[in-house]
C-alpha cells in the first residue's frame, strides 16, 4: 500500500523530509488536491501488490508557476533497480504533458541520492542547482539537488 511504502522512506531514509508518516486520510486529501489540479497519481502493481507509485504536484502555488510540476517517485523495498522507477517516471512525464505541464522539477535529497539522480538523468533531466543544508533529519543537515526537464508533447525516457 502507498502509505506503507512512504512510511518506510519517512522512517528509514532522507528520501523525503517528512518526519512523520502521513495517515491514509492525509493521502486521500493529497489525491483530491491533485485531481482538482488535473495532475496524475500513478500506481504500479506487481503480483497483486503495490510495487511503487509516482505523482506530480505543483512546483509552487503562485499562478505563474501553474505549468511547472515537481515529480515524486517511490518504490516498495525490493522493487528498486528493476526498471520500475523509469516506467513510472516515463508515464508521469507523458500524463503531465497531456495535463499541460511544460517543466518538471526533481528535488532530491543528497544523502543516498545516486539512484534517483541516475533515474532522472536517464530520463533527460539536467542539473539545475543545489540547496545546501536546507533540511535537518536523522540528526544531520541535508542538501537537496535540483534537476529540471522540459516536458514535450511526445514523452519518453
Amino acid at each position: 500500500m502507498i502509505t506503507g511504502i512512504f512510511a518506510h522512506y519517512v522512517t528509514t531514509s532522507a528520501a523525503t523530509f517528512e518526519e512523520t508518516p502521513p495517515a491514509a486520510a492525509d493521502w486521500q486529501h493529497k489525491l483530491a488536491g491533485l485531481r482538482e489540479l488535473g495532475l496524475p497519481f500513478l500506481v504500479a502493481e506487481a503480483g497483486g501488490e503495490v510495487a511503487g507509485y509516482a505523482y506530480a504536484s505543483q512546483w509552487r502555488p503562485k499562478p505563474a508557476y501553474r505549468h511547472t510540476v515537481e515529480d515524486s517517485v517511490y518504490l516498495a523495498p525490493g522493487w528498486t533497480g528493476k526498471g520500475l522507477g523509469r516506467l513510472l517516471l516515463t508515464a508521469l512525464l507523458a500524463q503531465c504533458a497531456q495535463a499541460g505541464a511544460r517543466q518538471m522539477i526533481a528535488v532530491i535529497a543528497d544523502t543516498g541520492a545516486g539512484a534517483s539522480v541516475a533515474l532522472h538523468r536517464a530520463c533527460g533531466f539536467t542539473d539545475a542547482g543545489r540547496l545546501t543544508a536546507v533540511g535537518f533529519k536523522h540528526g544531520r543537515w541535508l542538501d537537496t539537488i535540483l534537476m529540471q526537464r522540459e516536458i514535450r508533447a511526445r514523452e519518453s525516457c
